[in-house]
């Protein structure tokens, strides 16, 4: 914002300073000629100032449509390496096996309820005397298809990986474990698409800032991304502002 404020005081004192320099030392013979070549001068350089403050308002509009489309697909993508490790126990290690799972995996319902029953242990040491305890029961109630508790009626799982914005351009995924040797190991994953590859069309200079945000509003670093590779996580780096990024 500072370097446009600049350029646009630049432009209005350059424009004053010559206007004063036609005035002054330019015979009226010519003045008409330069009056003409002054106001091209002005033009360009109007137009120059537009672009400086329009650019980066069209490059935030795309770039907020496409990062909103690309964080619908990333909630997709974790909410179904979610039900995944739930049934399994681990995560998909491709899109492939993924979307397969959604085709034919089901959850498990159940219901917890507490039951009293006696405590023949306790009843024995109180010498005959009957004691009662708590216990928890699980109860199978039947199946449920992941894929109509995830998408219902909707197929879009199959087309998770791809961004509409850019023909050919697809989240990469990875899964994996990571823990401490001798110790169970924990299943992680992580899916990403590089910012370059989300606004490749767009102004590099801008996308080269994009690159570098730091930022609570904004999504830092080069990718958009969910999960990881080296720490439990199933979080995704875009702020709320873009939807749930738990």
């Amino acid at each position: 914002m500072m370097n446009i404020i600049l350029i646009a005081v630049a432009v209005i004192l350059l424009t004053i300073g010559l206007v004063w320099l036609v005035d002054k030392f330019i015979p009226n013979k010519l003045r008409p000629v330069l009056m003409i070549a002054l106001i091209a001068l002005i033009a360009f350089l109007g137009y120059q100032t537009f672009n400086s403050i329009y650019e980066p308002i069209k490059f935030n509009k795309v770039k907020q449509k496409r990062y909103a489309a690309v964080i619908e697909k990333m909630i997709d993508v974790r909410d179904s390496q979610l039900a995944h490790r739930q049934v399994t126990g681990t995560f998909a290690p491709n899109f492939e096996n993924l979307i397969k799972f959604i085709d034919t995996a089901e959850f498990t319902i159940t219901q917890r309820r507490v039951e009293t029953v006696l405590d023949e242990e306790a009843t024995k040491l109180y010498g005959g005397v009957e004691t009662f305890k708590d216990i928890t029961v699980i109860d199978t109630l039947g199946t449920v298809p992941v894929k109509d508790s995830l998408f219902k009626k909707s197929n879009r799982y199959k087309t998770m990986m791809e961004i509409p914005s850019i023909e050919g351009a697809k989240i990469e995924m990875k899964s994996g474990f990571i823990g401490e040797e001798g110790k169970p190991k924990i299943p992680v994953f992580e899916a990403k698409i590089l910012k370059n590859v989300i606004l490749a069309d767009q102004d590099k200079d801008l996308v080269a800032q994009e690159n570098e945000v730091v930022s609570v509003d904004g999504v830092n670093g080069n990718a958009i991304k969910v999960g990881s590779l080296d720490q439990v996580n199933t979080s995704g780096n875009w702020p709320k502002t873009y939807g749930d990024s738990e």
